[in-house]
């Protein structure tokens, strides 16, 4: 068995880096001259390709055992809380593994090979702190090596089920780090390149790595009778969907790099051509599969191994868009903006956040289909809940793809404008959703298999989230997140960056959910708040807005002056757009609260109206317990007065 899944792992292995190696191999030192980069010797190439195709799958693998073990892995509700030991988990071990020592050994090799200089150049003393700090990639593989890391500890040590969601989450991270600053950073339209570039890599390890896991579990236990480790028929229909998922952002990423050429003008068209037709492949073998029982799964993760082979030697290319003339405004934010922000200009164009988009669509689609689910079985949802959830997503569509989207980027005012609709708008409406209570009563309690509802009850009841979801830290986390940001130069970098706009849109929107939540939510949070409690957290963070904007309006010096001048937008005014950035968050802190301050008030009338109805039925019937309870109380005090 042991022979055999090491001859299993040396062929994935091979087949994984030969492409890329193969593609430093022949096209030798141009690469680096067409990128103005100087050749850092035919090893460190080699070094790095293998290295890159090596780490591209072992992240793949482990994310896919990861969620294998997680939500494939057949538990009963009993079980649903402890790691079942299985070959999953076993792989899962062995690949997190193999992906920290890679991404290691990539953070070492990508330090001189991205400065264009040898390996041998690591020797010298104090080099490879100046090479570190000089180059995207070394700084993101470091990120990448966090999150390996983390994922191999949570796999390593925990016996919880919970214990290994953070690790999911760090996986997660770790494997976007490298994509999001690489060839989708460059280039006219590469908020577009970007967007789809990390939808395309968690999809392809959360809903096709699951299919490499349970490959190699049937090649390391063949003809295992009874029961298997994995659902074989799930996973066959997780990889269906994430393969349709990869094949449309596969697609635009693809339209991004070839930047209007034809694909069979560079090697990069040809190579992505190959992909796309290998995820066609792919679709097609799935739908054959799902008709047998059980599918196997060596031909789906031959054809996904061979995908994510040839994507790690089209890193090694330079592909079109890289030399497609490109202004300063497509440098940072991809595309440009001539016209000032006027009211006309923010109303009547925009320009679509692809991100946010497929967010804003798979949200209001989930919810609609759990309502349809829940009708359909005769259980009525409030109209006013599916409102005001879709009323939620389609505040933080417009905020994100409509002319405030656009100029977010360019204007610090309209920045502010989108900011305070993600944090303090768009989640007054989506925490009245309850999409929480949704799931849990969607979802059919199964005790011989765990499913969404085990998941969703073990999330609720997880200490962890008991200590974030703590009103003080949340508190914390939504006004300090404010000042943090803004007040520090973390504000001027992360602007230069469309990874790191798009990251402070999610939290923004992140923290403004948890902060209402506690408020005017419709779910329980794991720590919930009297309605007077609730009241006065409330008005607590009222001053703190005040004083944000102030602060902003009054400040002596630019915000993120470096970044804005660079652009050099004829049109800017960039004192005018501080202020108006300043009052938009004094005025947008303060009339939201202000907004969840009146829903706050009906929830409480109408819980108290509830109450009194209650009681009102209680007498009614004679089951007054409380007036009972103090005529016998009345009654014990006089019996012993008569005694004393």
């Amino acid at each position: 068995m042991k022979q055999r899944a090491v001859a299993v792992a040396l062929g994935a292995l091979l087949l994984a880096v030969l492409p890329a190696m193969a593609a430093n191999l022949f096209s030798g030192p141009a690469v680096y001259d067409d990128i103005h980069r100087g050749f850092p010797g035919l090893g460190t190439a080699l070094t790095a390709a293998a290295l890159r195709g090596a780490v591209d799958l072992a992240a793949v693998v482990s994310l896919g055992a990861v969620v294998s073990v997680l939500f494939l892995h057949p538990r009963t509700t009993r079980e649903a809380g402890r790691v079942r030991f299985g070959p999953d988990l076993s792989v899962l071990t062995w690949a997190s593994g193999a992906w920290t020592v890679l991404a290691a050994a990539n953070v070492l090799v990508s330090a001189p090979e991205s400065n264009g200089l040898e390996l041998g150049r690591l020797a010298e003393p104090g080099a490879f702190g100046h090479l570190f700090v000089s180059g995207y990639m070394p700084r993101a593989w470091t990120v990448s090596l966090i999150g390996a890391l983390t994922l191999w500890l949570c796999a390593y040590w925990g016996s919880r089920w919970t214990t290994l969601l953070p690790g999911l989450w760090a996986g997660i991270i770790g494997a976007l780090a490298p994509v999001v600053v690489g060839q989708v950073l460059v280039g006219p339209d590469h908020d577009f390149g970007g967007d789809a570039g990390a939808l395309r890599t968690v999809a392809v390890g959360v809903l096709l790595g699951p299919v490499l896991v349970a490959a190699a579990t049937q090649l390391i236990h063949p003809g295992e009778p009874a029961e298997r480790p994995l659902d074989t028929r799930r996973i066959a229909l997780t990889g269906l969907v994430g393969a349709g998922v990869v094949l449309a952002t596969e697609a635009v990423v693809t339209w991004f790099k070839l930047a209007g050429t034809s694909p069979w003008d560079s090697v990069t068209g040809i190579l992505a051509v190959l992909r796309l037709a290998l995820l066609v492949a792919l679709a097609v073998t799935f739908v054959v599969l799902r008709r047998r029982n059980p599918p196997t799964m060596a031909v789906p993760a031959l054809l996904i191994t061979a995908w994510v082979a040839i994507g790690a030697a089209m890193t090694r290319i330079p592909p079109p868009q890289y030399f497609v003339p490109t202004s300063i405004s497509q440098v940072f934010m991809g595309f440009e903006v001539p016209d000032p922000p006027t009211f006309a200009t923010l109303v009547g164009t925009g320009r679509l956040n692809l991100l946010f988009a497929v967010l804003a669509v798979a949200g209001i689609i989930a919810y609609l289909a759990m309502v349809i689910a829940l009708r359909r079985r005769g259980t009525t949802w409030p109209i006013s809940r599916v409102l005001l959830w879709c009323a939620g997503w389609l505040v933080v569509l417009a905020a994100t793809s409509s002319g405030f989207g656009k100029y977010s980027a360019p204007d610090f005012g309209v920045h502010m404008v989108v900011h305070m609709s993600l944090a303090m708008l768009a989640p007054i409406f989506l925490v009245q959703g309850g999409v929480v209570t949704l799931i849990l009563r969607t979802a059919r309690v199964d005790r011989r298999r765990a499913g969404v509802h085990s998941w969703v009850t073990q999330i609720l009841h997880w200490r962890l989230l008991r200590v974030l979801y703590h009103p003080a830290v949340v508190f914390i986390i939504f006004v300090g997140s404010y000042y943090g940001l803004y007040f520090t130069p973390l504000f001027g970098t992360m602007m230069r960056f469309h990874w790191a706009h798009q990251l402070m849109n999610l939290h923004f929107l992140a923290t403004g959910y948890a902060y209402y939540s506690l408020i005017i939510g419709i779910d329980r949070p794991p720590r919930p708040l009297p309605h007077i409690a609730k009241l006065g957290y409330t008005f607590a963070a009222m001053p703190f807005h005040a004083f944000f904007g102030v602060a902003i309006y009054s400040a002596p010096t630019l915000f993120a002056q470096t970044y804005y001048e660079y652009l050099a937008l004829p049109w800017a005014d960039l004192e005018r757009s501080q202020q108006m950035a300043g009052a938009v968050a004094w005025a947008g802190g303060e009339v939201p609260l202000i907004i969840a301050i009146v829903a706050l008030c009906i929830q409480w009338a109408r819980q108290d109206d509830k109450e009194a109805r209650r009681r009102d039925r209680h007498l009614d019937r004679g089951l007054d317990t409380e007036f009972d309870a103090y005529n016998d109380m009345l009654k014990k005090l006089s019996d012993r007065e008569r005694t004393l």
